[in-house]
């Protein structure tokens, strides 16, 4: 059976450190999960672009206090000589260092930030908001059997923002399995059915964050964090979508 593709994979495909067979087994499954390999690409897009600012520093002549010959010479000298190039050594080894650490900052980001929270609660809108038989587990009418639910599972107070102002109607919720832990989502829909979701769950990282704009496969959202607690607004394109993100984060920051 094959072992599932875990990040540590994607990683190490990135990296080009994975032997052959798995290597194929990653291409494999990246062949049939575009969004993953979507993410890859950039990782990858990323890693080329570091080594392309690191080029010429390893261009560089190789400093004399590196060349074997001398090195066995300096242990006839005086300790000096040794850390003069023990210090040279240490910084080619910072500078891979930094690389590697600033590669593990963007995949932190992607895979656990903001970024990671949009393209989930962008998934959980395909999903759930075209099903015309049951898009939501709870409907608006057990509203608070679902508050209960959502918190308890949450480990946190949840609230309903109210968008009936702005002509959309709360249909109800469910909540969502995701790779950091259970998420919580609203459904909203208007007099002629267009359906808005609201994604909410616990942050690792991006703990608080101003609001952004995302867009993929013709759905647009805005996304922020308020400490440790991410939220995603997301429907389809053209949806004004700023000014309704504006009212549900006025109503979340009033119940803190």
């Amino acid at each position: 059976m094959t072992r599932p593709i875990s990040e540590d994979d994607l990683q190490g495909y990135v990296d080009q450190v994975l032997e052959a067979a798995r290597r194929a087994e990653v291409e494999d499954y990246l062949s049939s999960n575009p969004d993953e390999a979507r993410r890859v690409e950039r990782y990858r897009t990323h890693r080329a672009a570091l080594r392309a600012a690191l080029a010429p520093i390893a261009a560089e002549p190789l400093p004399p206090e590196l060349n074997l010959v001398r090195m066995i010479e300096s242990q006839r000298r005086p300790h000096r000589e040794w850390t003069r190039w023990a210090a040279a050594a240490a910084v080619f080894l910072c500078i891979g260092g930094m690389a590697g650490w600033s590669m593990r900052g963007a995949t932190d980001r992607g895979s656990h930030g903001i970024v990671a929270l949009a393209s989930e609660a962008t998934d959980s809108y395909q999903v759930y908001a075209p099903d015309r038989v049951r898009p939501v587990e709870m409907d608006q009418t057990d509203r608070a059997g679902l508050i209960r639910w959502a918190s308890a599972r949450l480990g946190r107070p949840v609230s309903v923002p109210d968008l009936s102002a702005s002509g959309y109607r709360f249909m109800g919720g469910r909540l969502v399995a995701t790779a950091h832990g259970p998420a919580v989502l609203f459904m909203y829909d208007d007099d002629h059915g267009k359906r808005l979701v609201l994604f909410s769950r616990e942050m690792t990282v991006d703990r608080n964050t101003p609001m952004s704009q995302h867009a993929r496969d013709g759905l647009e959202g805005v996304a922020w964090s308020n400490q440790g607690v991410g939220y995603t607004l997301v429907g389809p394109s053209s949806s004004q979508l700023r000014p309704l993100a504006d009212e549900v984060r006025r109503q979340v920051n009033s119940t803190l």
